[in-house]
């Protein structure tokens, strides 16, 4: 279906839906424009981009002297952003539910790269943000006051998970929750009245309640669910996208990244970069070697963790090398981001990238204490200070006009590693 443009003075809002082939009618484009008191301001545009590993989301965000906000640019002909309705010049007001116009453009592009391979942006066309900027309106009141569903981890106790779970009659993959008070459900975050829409990472989209049931038993003493409140629910259906856990709000769960900064001394820092296969067969880079009483131990650093973010990069896509030179970008310091296996496996189990529940709690970099705990099966984020390393010591620049673009993965890795 070809998309149309609203029409000038037109004081309904227009649903513009864009059918893609590729994609089906599970996911299509939502537009809502509407003129609204004559003061020539739009309304907020949602778009669901999703995409696979090898593709990318097709367009690039700049941040632009003499232009204000978080700007859509080079929006790539026939690409994922094109055929979502993403145009030049718009405005990116959210990422994933997340206001985004009053932050730093830095952040703003890693909250996308956190996403993975599936993002919600919620835009603006360029003449109605430079409209509204001008009336001074507050542009986060444009927007749903809450649009994310909200991932469960639940431990069981003797009375069991402390839900129940209704459904009509004879229809699959429609499920609503009672929660009881004070149980395991709602001290895990599940609202009360909520839909189930996974569990364990798998929709329930086709099951009955008897295979539901029989799922749940299976799960043992723990379960993780992906639930969402009537009005999410409302939101994403009347848009007619489909709600899934990369957009949930994962501050609920019991694994948190937390940042720790880390002063070099003269033995060093204590610990060993060693890229190996991780259990999902991609490869990564692993913390070795971790001496006692080093600066990295005492910053929480344990041997095995994964890293995953240096200096609010993610390295996905890096090899040891680059990672090697990202570390050593600065003279005196290096912020990891890094994951243990029990939690790294719990990510992978539900399919999410364990960026997402650093990017959840929005700390800024340096702003953790060192010698806050760290929760069991939690990420932590390690600051290093590094000393120069003589031509190797490299300044990494990060560009203000970012593509969203996955790297190839290299076919042969050798195992390296590297001591701190």
């Amino acid at each position: 279906m070809k998309q149309t443009k609203g029409l000038e003075g037109d004081k309904k809002s227009i649903i513009k839906f864009e059918f893609n082939p590729k994609d089906g009618i599970d996911n299509p484009a939502l537009s809502l424009t509407e003129d609204t008191g004559g003061e020539g301001v739009g309304e907020p545009r949602f778009y669901l981009l999703s995409k696979d590993s090898a593709e990318t989301f097709g367009f690039c965000l700049h941040e632009e002297l003499g232009c204000r906000g978080h700007v859509i640019r080079q929006v790539e002909p026939g690409g994922l952003a094109q055929r979502r309705g993403l145009q030049d010049g718009d405005r990116l007001l959210q990422v994933n539910g997340h206001f985004v116009d009053n932050m730093d453009h830095h952040r703003v592009v890693q909250k996308i790269k956190a996403s993975g391979n599936q993002v919600l942006l919620a835009v603006l066309d360029g003449e109605s943000y430079e409209a509204g900027k001008a009336l001074g309106r507050d542009l986060s009141q444009m927007l749903p006051a809450e649009i994310r569903p909200r991932l469960c981890h639940i431990t069981r106790d003797k009375s069991g998970f402390g839900f129940s779970v209704s459904g009509p009659e004879g229809v699959k993959g429609t499920f609503q929750l009672s929660v009881r008070q004070d149980g395991p459900a709602e001290r895990a975050g599940v609202p009360p009245g909520s839909w189930l829409l996974e569990l364990n990472g798998t929709s329930v989209r086709s099951y009955s309640h008897t295979q539901l049931n029989r799922k749940l038993k299976q799960s043992g003493s723990k379960v993780t669910l992906l639930v969402a409140s009537s009005a999410v629910e409302e939101f994403y259906r009347l848009r007619g996208l489909q709600v899934t856990a990369a957009l949930a709000d994962t501050s609920w769960l019991p694994f948190k990244a937390r940042e720790l900064h880390m002063v070099k001394g003269p033995a060093g820092y204590g610990f060993l970069l060693k890229e190996d296969d991780c259990s999902s067969g991609t490869t990564g880079q692993f913390l070795w070697d971790v001496d006692v009483g080093l600066p990295a131990e005492q910053a929480g650093m344990k041997e095995g963790d994964r890293l995953l973010a240096v200096n609010g990069e993610s390295i996905e896509g890096l090899d040891h090398h680059q990672t090697v030179l990202r570390i050593r970008a600065h003279d005196d310091q290096v912020t990891l981001l890094v994951i243990d296996p029990a939690a790294d496996q719990f990510y992978q189990s539900i399919g999410l990238s364990p960026l997402l529940s650093f990017e959840e709690g929005d700390p800024a970099s340096g702003s953790h204490t060192p010698s806050l705990s760290s929760p069991s099966g939690s990420p932590r984020l390690c600051h290093v200070e590094v000393e120069p390393k003589g031509p190797d010591s490299w300044l990494v620049a990060v560009a203000n006009s970012i593509g969203f673009t996955q790297s190839p993965r290299q076919e042969e890795q050798r195992r390296l590693h590297q001591a701190f």
